[in-house]
């Protein structure tokens, strides 16, 4: 992403030189290995703890040994990607995708569904794509296709498309078949809806980037990806605040159980208000956004429940809408089963976020000059402030940033991954 340079304490107690991780990172460099994520800063460190009288290779070897089957490709043949609508969330997924694209045996985005804006519509879009006021210029070089309304992004071919429905649309005869559907207007939430999208020829998957309604399961990934059993055609990634919170969650409930809880999130303005006042259906929703904290409601505390079925009951939530552009903070204030203290419900959480199945969803700083801008861009569902945790007996509040566009952006993307069978190991356990 842009604006990558955000803020994180994920450590452990010592720093590492060139000179530790380089020799390791020598040989690492030599290995045949399959796709995966190593992480070299943990090699090293284990390397020095566990593996002084062996060689490196040996210990890299061992460490390694689930991946050391040479070089290949998790996917048989690449899959086709189609953005269904090109807001906030879609330019961002779009960044995302083009930059793993690698050598094209991955996640392919093939085009973007959009209702036609006017003449210059292809030059408005790539423009908005390459230019962001939050999270900064597009990384590489994009060329128009005027002729057959598409552009080339870093090499990726992406075609234009415009419908007005999704069921009126043949991707096959833009050679798009196979492909997972990412539905990011908002428009639909229920299979009815979503089902227009499969109506379409060559399209055998769809994700919502919102909230899912009726039977459709909403899917933190990190939490409970695991309840897909991989005959789904239509999946929720639920929503952002709902990614923020569910690991932070379920991670103190693992831990100490958690007996009930309030969450209230101050939440940047979106699209959904008006810059200045006027009318809205929604209550409050009307009054300018750059000029107001905005009480309003949120859906994310009922929606734990459909990630943690053990939390139904147990929480309830609110919203404010802060006069910010981007990134946002959920206030969990919870009472737990058994009693903690700061350091220790600090330290465990710093575990949480370097060690366990979590770590690409939760983050962690100690810093005491933290701001909101600060995290921009940052790739985690969520970010524990230690500096802000208060702990009282069974009771305690955490307070949990999360850039509510490229955090969500990315754990969509590491879901669509899973769909996909594009799994990678992260190495060393």
């Amino acid at each position: 992403m842009a604006n990558s340079g955000f803020e994180s304490d994920r450590s452990i107690d010592r720093e590492l030189t060139v000179q530790d991780s380089f020799p390791v990172l020598q040989v690492l460099s030599a290995m045949d290995l399959s796709p995966a994520r190593v992480d070299l800063g943990k090699l090293t460190i284990q390397y020095q703890d566990e593996a002084s009288n062996i060689e490196i290779g040996d210990f890299l070897q061992e460490k390694l040994a689930p991946i050391a089957k040479g070089k290949c490709s998790l996917l048989t043949a690449p899959r086709d990607v189609v953005l269904y609508g090109f807001g906030r969330i879609g330019r961002l997924l779009a960044r995302i995708l083009i930059e793993r694209t690698g050598g094209g045996d991955k996640l392919r985005l093939r085009a973007i569904v959009v209702r036609k804006g006017g003449a210059d519509d292809l030059y408005k879009r790539t423009s908005l794509l390459r230019r962001d006021s939050v999270h900064g210029p597009f990384k590489g070089a994009i060329h128009l296709d005027a002729e057959n309304n598409a552009f080339i992004a870093n090499g990726n071919y992406v075609k234009l498309i415009y419908a007005d429905a999704p069921n009126a649309i043949d991707y096959t005869q833009y050679g798009i078949d196979n492909a997972v559907v990412v539905d990011n207007t908002g428009k639909w939430r229920d299979e009815a809806g979503l089902g227009l999208h499969l109506q379409a020829k060559g399209v055998s998957t769809v994700l919502l980037t919102a909230p899912g309604k009726g039977g459709i399961k909403n899917i933190v990934y990190g939490v409970n990806h695991t309840d897909l059993v991989g005959n789904e055609q239509i999946v929720s990634a639920a929503s952002c605040t709902t990614n923020a919170i569910v690991p932070v969650l379920k991670a103190v409930n693992d831990r100490y159980g958690l007996a009930n809880g309030h969450i209230e999130t101050v939440h940047a303005y979106t699209n959904d208000q008006n810059l200045l006042d006027n009318y809205h259906k929604k209550e409050r929703r009307g009054r300018g956004a750059p000029l107001n904290l905005v009480l309003t409601e949120t859906g994310a505390a009922s929606a734990v429940v459909k990630a943690l079925p053990e939390l139904a009951g147990k929480l309830t939530g609110n919203a404010i809408r802060a006069p910010i552009p981007n990134v946002s903070l959920a206030m969990l204030n919870l009472n737990l089963n058994a009693e903690t203290s700061k350091d220790e419900l600090n330290e465990y959480l710093r575990h949480v976020s370097l060690y366990s199945g979590l770590r690409d969803q939760i983050d962690f700083t100690a810093s005491t000059e933290v701001v909101s801008s600060d995290l921009v861009g940052s790739p985690y569902a969520g970010i524990v402030d230690s500096k802000a945790t208060i702990v009282q007996d069974n009771r305690c509040t955490l307070y949990v940033w999360y850039d509510n566009e490229a955090g969500y952006s990315h754990q969509v993307v590491r879901l669509m991954q899973h769909m996909t069978g594009l799994r990678y190991p992260s190495l060393p356990e």
